[in-house]
């Protein structure tokens, strides 16, 4: 098994498994990883245009990811390193698809709702976090916790509890 400290983001597959090298920070990477994509989402929700034109990148992004890591893990003998936090940016990335509101505060929800269900792992996430040993389980349980994160954060709105 290679140590995380001779890895490169020299190398494209470890630069973009690790979203530009944030997978490599040294406490809570995968918080890191999330941290780190919301600048972005952000900017992309104050240009007004409709979420669902962003839908077919995730879509791509997301089998693109679960390809490269496929491969990369099998290439290093690993199976889902804290290092690779591309699944939390594109958890994240689903999770923003729900946004309603461009107020810190809704993007604060957004952050800490999908931090909870990535971390806790609600079946079928679980489900994909144990028993899928490839690329997909490695991706998918976030996109999957990004869509649990987005129907409560959803189901707050309608409550009006933000």
């Amino acid at each position: 098994m290679p140590d995380k400290n001779k890895l490169s983001v020299k190398n494209l597959d470890i630069f973009f498994l690790s979203v530009g090298g944030a997978g490599f920070f040294p406490w809570a990477p995968g918080t890191f990883g999330t941290l780190v994509t919301m600048p972005f989402l952000y900017a992309l929700g104050t240009t007004g245009a409709p979420y669902f034109l962003f839908l077919p990148f995730l879509i791509i992004s997301t089998a693109g990811a679960c390809l490269v890591a496929d491969i990369t893990q099998r290439k290093l003998e690993l199976h889902d390193p804290s290092w690779i936090v591309i699944d939390e940016s594109l958890g994240i990335a689903t999770t923003w698809l729900f946004i309603q509101n461009q107020s810190i505060l809704h993007y604060t929800v957004i952050f800490a709702l999908f931090r909870f269900f990535d971390i806790i792992k609600i079946w079928p996430a679980s489900y994909f976090d144990k028993k899928v040993h490839h690329g997909a389980g490695t991706i998918l349980d976030d996109i999957i916790s990004g869509i649990f994160a987005g129907i409560v954060y959803l189901g707050l709105c309608y409550l009006r509890v933000i």
